[in-house]
């Protein structure tokens, strides 16, 4: 029973994952898309999905993934994504392969999954704020085009992808804020002209699947625990 239930979950989870990558690539064909766009999205979400399942090759997609949104960010000049993604993610993304790679389950492909204490996570969050507003008003001072989203998803991704190499649940969490942010800041770069609508439904897809990984690291962390 409880195999035939792990199975219709996996089938269910191929079918929707086939369903949001149909939805992109048709939406490119019928936008006339930015391909640089679509490649991004493409990695970025196959990267989240891996991740999400503890896959360590997920960074090996990412790093691309990571290298092309990085391109994007310049053409919209989103300073502080530009230098999250080109000086932090692809270098992070390195170390995360080996690290999860040191961490797998017994005779598994697939990490070990840990959460933070209340303290680690209270402060973890308190200077992450007390650093977002600092770099809000870099980017304002620099003519960032969205200084405040911008801002904020720039250092709250710094602790997201450090929680996401030390395979913590609370990584969710702040992927749920960062992208839900982030979709906010690319709807309104398409609408001032930027042709990258594939970016807007990769972060949509982002938020939904934080949404949804962060229950199931949820789950798993407490059955080990018990």
């Amino acid at each position: 029973m409880n195999i035939d239930k792990v199975s219709v979950k996996k089938n269910i989870e191929l079918l929707c994952f086939i369903f949001v990558y149909i939805i992109l690539f048709s939406n490119a064909i019928i936008t006339h898309d930015n391909p640089i766009a679509l490649i991004s999205a493409f990695c970025g979400i196959s990267y989240t999905i891996l991740a999400g399942k503890g896959i360590p090759s997920c960074y090996l997609i990412g790093v691309t993934g990571s290298a092309l949104y990085a391109y994007l960010a310049f053409q919209s000049a989103l300073w502080g994504n530009l230098v999250l993604y080109a000086g932090y993610y692809v270098p992070m993304q390195i170390l995360g392969f080996f690290k999860w790679n040191k961490n797998l389950k017994e005779n598994k492909k697939e990490i070990i999954k840990i959460s933070l204490t209340k303290k680690e996570s209270i402060i973890l969050y308190l200077l992450t704020l007390i650093i977002s507003f600092i770099a809000i008003f870099i980017l304002f001072k620099l003519g960032d085009t969205s200084p405040f989203i911008d801002g904020i998803t720039t250092i709250f991704s710094l602790l997201g992808m450090y929680l996401t190499v030390r395979r913590c649940l609370q990584q969710w969490v702040v992927w749920m804020i960062v992208n839900g942010l982030s979709l906010i800041m690319w709807i309104k770069v398409v609408i001032n002209g930027t042709t990258a609508y594939s970016t807007v439904i990769m972060w949509l897809v982002y938020f939904l699947l934080a949404i949804y990984f962060y229950f199931v690291w949820k789950k798993e962390i407490k059955n080990q625990t018990n």
